[in-house]
């Protein structure tokens, strides 16, 4: 019998338990997540592209777990993967992202949150699953995500995460619905910086600055210490200018958020057909007032849609996905991210995300390389 080669993602998933009776396994379970893992990296966008994917490379799949009783079906996949504990299964995907070992120092993570909208089922009365993912937008690497409970919102599901991950160096951005007091001291335990958004739902903390910055306004914004960073962009017809403004924080929001150290301001105006459209948003960070180092991050934390997201709808299909069966949306939404972080790590095949997925599926020797490279062979 041929040597099984060792599959460094596999030893992150040993730990998952089994939900089956002995009687009722027939297929590994852990044959499943290496053939499920596969093949979310060379196309499949369900479980019976899984299926055929698993069939067609049963040979090169071999290599690595012994598939006794050959392939699983389709509703194999579905039925073991809906009983999975999703707990065990982050904790087991954290531990793998930990596998490699990049350093966070100076870099930004984007924090925000995406619905599948595929994966309702009025019928069963259940709601679409909604995700909170942490992307680290300069590494161009999914670092985590969290479901979100049906009768919950955002906020916890973040404060979970931001628990799970080691964020110690990073600059993380949260939308205005985190501008939460906890969620501040939650990444200063961490280590981390944060930049939140001030909207409508701190009135309080939203009034002080507008009347401060209202002050500043009078006087032409010549404050001193007071900074100011202007952008201006021009694209498919759009002309849009930014103005940031920074200064530190009064010492009367000192005690009341975590480490905060800087208070701002961010003044948008957008000209498109005629037409024109003017924003401002106010901002409290535990950074220095170093306005273009703030006005950059504040702008990457939109690279989480672009790069994750629309990448996660558009090339795999997520929002389009059926999957509905008990946790089996969320261990399926796992397997995306992870088939987009070892692509987006891999640096030997010179294609877009689709084209590598194309020529993995092709070719098993792509395959092998983009495991190669990602380090999980």
């Amino acid at each position: 019998m041929a040597r099984i080669r060792s599959l460094v993602i596999l030893t992150h998933f040993t730990g998952i338990t089994d939900p089956r009776i002995d009687r009722t396994k027939y297929h590994d379970l852990q044959d499943m997540i290496v053939v499920a893992i596969c093949a979310t990296i060379c196309g499949a966008n369900g479980w019976a592209d899984v299926e055929r994917f698993g069939k067609a490379k049963i040979e090169w799949l071999r290599q690595f777990v012994p598939l006794k009783n050959g392939i699983p079906s389709h509703d194999t996949f579905g039925r073991v993967f809906a009983m999975l504990d999703t707990v065990e299964f982050y904790n087991c995907m954290h531990n793998w992202l930990r596998n490699f070992r990049l350093s966070l120092k100076g870099q930004h993570v984007a924090i925000d949150g995406k619905t599948l909208r595929g994966s309702h089922d009025r019928a069963k009365g259940f709601s679409a699953l909604h995700m909170v993912s942490a992307w680290a937008s300069g590494l161009r690497l999914n670092l985590g995500h969290k479901s979100v409970d049906d009768k919950s919102n955002e906020i916890p599901a973040a404060a979970e995460l931001l628990q799970l991950l080691q964020l110690k160096g990073a600059i993380v951005t949260l939308d205005a619905m985190h501008c939460q007091q906890n969620t501040a001291e939650l990444i200063r335990k961490g280590g981390a910086d944060y930049i939140l958004i001030v909207k409508g739902n701190q009135p309080t903390l939203r009034d002080k600055l507008m009347k401060l910055f209202l002050q500043y306004g009078d006087m032409n914004y010549k404050v001193p210490g007071l900074r100011c960073h202007r952008t201006t962009e021009t694209n498919h017809g759009r002309f849009e200018e930014r103005i940031h403004y920074a200064i530190r924080a009064p010492r009367e929001l000192r005690g009341k958020w975590k480490d905060v150290q800087t208070i701002g301001m961010i003044y948008r105006r957008r000209e498109y057909n005629g037409k024109v459209e003017e924003e401002t948003q106010f901002f409290i960070t535990s950074l220095p007032p170093t306005v273009r180092k703030i006005a950059r991050f504040v702008r990457d934390h939109w690279k989480i849609e672009n790069n994750l997201h629309w990448v996660l709808d558009v090339t795999f299909g997520e929002d389009a996905s059926r999957i509905r069966t008990g946790t089996a949306p969320e261990i399926a939404s796992v397997f995306r991210r992870m088939a987009l972080t070892i692509l987006q790590q891999d640096t030997t095949v010179k294609d877009t995300i689709r084209g590598k997925r194309m020529r993995a599926g092709w070719d098993c020797e792509v395959l092998e390389s983009i495991l190669h490279s990602s380090k999980q062979i």
